[in-house]
């Protein structure tokens, strides 16, 4: 892999065309920033989720915790239900340009530590959610399935119909593992890529930000508007808003 760093703006934009253009086997691997020109807060920037209630009496990663669901479910639900749940949410030009790159039998597969569903919605088929998604929630007692309107226009504890059981997000939270079958896919995926795009990520959450070190293709690129620790590792870094990088070296790409 070339060292050979190149920066935002056209050159870059160029390169990322030519890469993906010459690819078979294209993996993204996305985050929070992905979703965040969708109006979703990421996590740990200024306006971010975490410093937006830094200094609360409980941090955010307390109240998102297998804790406190389990200890203080009432808490823990009305903290999700406001900081968690976008139903108004669309997909971005990341989204669109990640499907129609699909389309084309060029990107194999999405990896996301995003659980808003947004990608699929923009048309993407082979999608890893490491982390869960809110879009599925089911009863810890019978399994019964709810969609997320069930938890956004619930009171208090949302419960099953069936037999009052608490209805759980299918999302990862602090202190639970990630699903095995969901990281066995991503490794595979990644490990067979000729091109991985990272984007939207800080790459500080473990063991996601992990799954670089799986990647053995030729063509590593980031793209998120601030440094990230594994920039010096990547051919191609791009610190600009990766909506409109992806949709334009997507159309370049693909024209």
């Amino acid at each position: 892999m070339s060292s050979a760093h190149m920066q935002a703006g056209h050159i870059g934009v160029d390169r990322l065309s030519d890469m993906l253009a010459d690819a078979s086997r294209v993996v993204f691997f996305g985050g929070a920033g992905v979703s965040t020109e969708s109006g979703i807060p990421d996590f740990r920037s200024a306006g971010g989720l975490y410093t937006l209630h830094a200094g609360g009496a409980r941090p955010p990663e307390y109240m998102l915790s297998h804790s406190c669901w389990r200890d203080h479910p009432a808490d823990f639900y009305a903290f999700y239900r406001e900081n968690m749940l976008y139903p108004q949410a669309e997909p971005n030009g990341a989204h669109t340009a990640l499907a129609r790159l699909e389309d084309a039998g060029t990107l194999r597969a999405v990896v996301t530590q995003n659980i808003d569903g947004l990608h699929q919605r923009a048309g993407s088929r082979t999608v890893h959610e490491l982390h869960g998604s809110v879009l599925r929630n089911r009863c810890v007692l019978c399994g019964a399935q709810y969609p997320m309107e069930t938890i956004l226009t619930s009171t208090g504890i949302p419960r099953c119909e069936a037999d009052g059981g608490i209805i759980k997000p299918d999302v990862v939270l602090y202190e639970e593992g990630l699903d095995p079958d969901v990281m066995d896919a991503a490794v595979r995926d990644i490990s067979s890529a000729d091109v991985l795009v990272v984007g939207g990520t800080s790459l500080n959450v473990y063991p996601a930000a992990g799954l670089l070190d799986y990647f053995r293709g030729q063509h590593l690129v980031l793209i998120n508007k601030s440094a990230t620790p594994a920039d010096h590792r990547a051919e191609l870094v791009i610190h600009e808003a990766i909506g409109e990088v992806l949709t334009q070296a997507v159309d370049v790409a693909l024209s």
